[in-house]
């Protein structure tokens, strides 16, 4: 068993990254709920083990480590989620008419075929 130790305070730019079209997305979210902020964490559920968890917020809860990503969009994101979360990017996706947020998420070993759900693989 191995463990991880991550400074939050001198590396929080490598923790998730947001791209324009994301970023824009979800201010534009964030603000028509009132809002100034996103959390994301994971929570353990679905077929393969964990899934994500974006809301909109004011404040960050305890211990979240605040990213600034484009366009000044502040992302919180839960420190507990770290090992899940850390590289991920966040893309706005166009495929024909339908628009996705993805998680390109390299830590990703397994995914469901319904793609709601994922697991890691834990050293």
């Amino acid at each position: 068993m191995s463990v991880e130790i991550f400074d939050v305070t001198n590396d929080s730019q490598s923790v998730i990254s947001v791209t324009k079209t994301a970023a824009a997305h979800l201010l534009k979210q964030v603000r028509l709920k009132g809002m100034s902020a996103v959390r994301l964490s994971v929570k353990e559920s679905g077929c393969t083990g964990f899934m994500y968890v974006m809301e909109e917020v004011n404040s960050p809860q305890a211990d979240d480590l605040k990213v600034t990503a484009e366009n000044n969009l502040t992302v919180y994101v839960d420190v507990g989620s770290l090992p899940y979360l850390r590289g991920t990017e966040l893309d706005m996706v166009q495929q024909g008419v339908n628009r996705t947020l993805q998680f390109n998420n390299p830590n990703v070993t397994v995914s469901c075929g319904c793609g709601e759900s994922f697991d890691i693989s834990v050293s």
